[in-house]
């Protein structure tokens, strides 16, 4: 029938009625085979334990955790190093896990029977990681129960020692590189002070003080050389009133004698004192013009010739008689104003060297200033550098105080490992339905083959799909005839294979369907 036409939910209905036991017989079979087969398979008992994780006690705004890698993937890590060979043999040989193996297929077996599954959170979509459950599979219910927390006490221990050592790590770290940065700072302070003391008044920020005193000093040079100028002024006039006086003045032989001596001296003298102004100034200077004034006349005076005395041979009877108190006056006037403009020229002298070195400041600044930048620059990088680290440094520490004393993220059991009552395979009701759905399947296979290989024709809708023909008259079946039939060969004849009851099989007198339908 199945490969002659598509078949309704009536055909369907109909096959299994008539062919019911088919389906239902394997599906029995199967059912108890799987059910035989949980006695014979060896049973493996599962261990399970709860491990929560805790957050840290402290908020993060006080003190900043130094594990902040993702918390999967430090688990991960965990698992692969609980589950290396180092881990595993001693617990192998402690609880004799799978003898009669190799040690390379029972750390094999080992790691197949342990799972590690994460809780992943569901509050306000967080993606964080609330806790993980550990699991172990054995022949044995305490066996399992006891590798079971064997393994929960090794991620314990792991997680503790595994942040421990990153925060004592880190801090090791955070030491010696803010010992670098100390080194690097100190040498930038050094830099910072010999240049400051290499530049001291052309530093940036000064360049308004340099100004201020240069002004302020050629303030006080024109003062200077004002006052100068005056006191020079006032010894020329003290000079000529005591030339004047001197001329007037009835002159011993004693003095004519001194007197030239006296005017060579004082030649020298304004020589001398040409030359260091010369060194000073230019030629046209108001000290240069006067000092070559007084030794041009002072040189005038010396060329002309000297009276002869008469009374030579009386000089050493002649009395030596004292110069008169207004001459005496006037030398020492002299004298003090000489005084005074000597000191008035060191002084015009000391402002000039001063004018200098401000002028000099000033033109160096932008170059010293550049230089500044560079070393400020580094100087700044450095300290903020240091300033960064040692801040981190303190983070640290308090971070690795807060793990030491197990503050920080940590993880807890919250249940204990359980002692399996029963095996978690084989399953019993698993083995049954897995047995009935395999028999059923295998049932419905083979009434689909004997229905695909049937070629009778049951019905109106066979003929069609068989012949493409319309049906012109059925005719009807006799009862007698079937039931010779069916003693003859022990089953229903061909014709009477409606998939019917006895009570339902047409007669002469109930039709199937008139002619031409």
């Amino acid at each position: 029938m199945l490969g002659h036409r598509t078949l309704a939910a009536e055909d369907y209905l109909n096959i299994l009625k008539k062919r019911w036991w088919i389906v239902a017989i394997p599906a029995a079979i199967f059912a108890i085979a799987g059910f035989t087969a949980t006695f014979f398979v060896v049973p493996v008992y599962t261990s399970q334990t709860l491990v929560l994780i805790e957050q840290q006690k402290v908020p993060d705004n006080y003190v900043k955790p130094v594990v902040s890698e993702d918390l999967n993937a430090r688990l991960a890590s965990m698992q692969e190093q609980i589950l290396s060979r180092s881990r595993l043999q001693p617990i192998i040989e402690r609880f004799n896990l799978y003898p009669g193996m190799g040690m390379d297929g029972r750390i094999d077996k080992v790691r197949k029977d342990i799972a590690i599954k994460p809780i992943e959170s569901q509050i306000a979509r967080t993606g964080g990681l609330p806790g993980f459950f550990i699991s172990f599979q054995a022949r044995d219910a305490q066996t399992a129960q006891q590798v079971c927390g064997e393994i929960t006490s090794l991620f314990i221990s792991e997680n503790l020692h595994a942040r421990e050592q990153s925060a004592e790590g880190t801090m090791e770290f955070l030491k010696q590189q803010l010992s670098d940065a100390k080194r690097s700072l100190d040498e930038q302070d050094a830099k910072m002070a010999n240049f400051q003391r290499t530049y001291a008044g052309k530093l940036p920020g000064e360049e308004g003080t340099n100004m201020n005193m240069l002004t302020t000093l050629s303030t006080q040079l024109d003062a200077a050389t004002q006052a100068l100028s005056r006191m020079e002024l006032d010894k020329g006039y003290a000079e000529s009133m005591l030339s004047a006086q001197t001329r007037e003045m009835p002159s011993s032989p004693e003095q004519q004698r001194v007197q030239p001596q006296a005017q060579q001296t004082e030649l020298q003298g304004l020589l001398a004192q040409e030359a260091d102004l010369r060194t000073r100034y230019t030629d046209d200077y108001p000290d240069v013009v006067t000092v070559r004034r007084k030794i041009k006349e002072l040189r005038a005076v010396m060329a002309k010739p000297q009276p002869a005395s008469s009374a030579s041979t009386v000089v050493s009877a002649a009395p030596k008689g004292p110069e008169p108190m207004n001459i005496v006056q006037l030398r020492a006037q002299i004298r003090g104003m000489d005084q005074m403009v000597t000191q008035k020229r060191r002084d015009q002298a000391q402002i000039q060297n001063q004018m200098r070195l401000y002028q000099e400041r000033v033109s160096s600044s932008p170059a010293v200033q550049e230089e500044f930048k560079q070393i400020t620059r580094d100087y700044q990088t450095a300290q903020a550098f240091y300033t960064d680290l040692l801040g981190k440094m303190n983070q640290s520490k308090m971070a690795t105080d807060l793990e030491r004393r197990q503050q920080g993220e940590q993880f807890k059991l919250m249940d204990a490992p359980n002692l399996p009552d029963g095996p978690s395979f084989p399953k019993r009701g698993v083995f049954v339905g897995g047995g009935l759905g395999a028999g059923m399947m295998l049932g419905l296979l083979i009434v689909a083959l004997i229905e695909f290989m049937d070629t009778a024709m049951r019905s109106e809708r066979d003929i069609w799909a068989f012949t493409k023909l319309p049906t012109l008259a059925v005719i009807s079946v006799a009862p007698d005839v079937i039931q010779r039939e069916s003693k003859r060969t022990g089953r229903f004849g061909r014709f009477g294979r409606f998939g019917k009851r006895k009570d339902e099989i047409p007669t002469a007198n109930k039709p199937l369907m008139n002619a031409g339908g």
